[in-house]
């Protein structure tokens, strides 16, 4: 199957760009929405970001506002983080997972690097999974077992962000 091939190959290699290859200029944001899809892996899925995104992300606090209408690699970093975490989980549990990244305190670069390394480490174990072979029924289970995992990694990721939550509430009580 030339389509199973060309799954493993962008799996094995297409990544977002590492820190230092963000533009190091700063973008307005036309800019920035035609930069972001060459920040996530096509599948032919739209990946589009849109201004009014951009905006509500601002608002809800899960990316920083911009700098005089222009947006810096930290704002790219962040959505690049939005974008990736909100195909498995809802906006506020995203918002929750990167509350205290938005603090400028945090070394964005640094949590950009964790969040690339472990990305690289879950693809390629999505690309070794996949069937060496193009038989359907093998194609059918790896689906399945890729499925699965998926939903009992969501449902443990979930709960770790309630957990998030409940200590923040906890913290705000004390």
């Amino acid at each position: 199957m030339k389509d199973l091939a060309e799954l493993k190959e962008k799996l094995e290699s297409e990544r977002p760009v590492t820190w230092d290859q963000l533009p190091d200029i700063h973008l307005y944001m036309d800019q920035v929405m035609s930069y972001m899809p060459r920040q996530l892996i096509d599948l032919g899925e739209s990946g589009d970001v849109t201004a009014s995104m951009m905006h509500n992300y601002a608002k809800e606090g899960l990316l920083p506002r911009s700098a005089g209408k222009r947006y810096s690699r930290e704002h790219i970093a962040y959505l690049t983080a939005i974008c990736l975490l909100k195909q498995v989980l809802q906006v506020h549990d995203v918002k929750t997972l990167l509350k205290e990244s938005v603090d400028e305190d945090i070394d964005v670069r640094r949590i950009y690097s964790k969040m690339l390394a472990l990305l690289d480490e879950e693809l390629l174990k999505s690309a070794e999974a996949l069937p060496a072979a193009d038989d359907r029924a093998a194609v059918a289970q790896a689906a399945l077992k890729l499925a699965v995992s998926a939903y009992a990694q969501q449902l443990a990721c979930r709960e770790l962000v309630r957990l998030l939550e409940n200590e923040e509430k906890k913290d705000k009580k004390a």
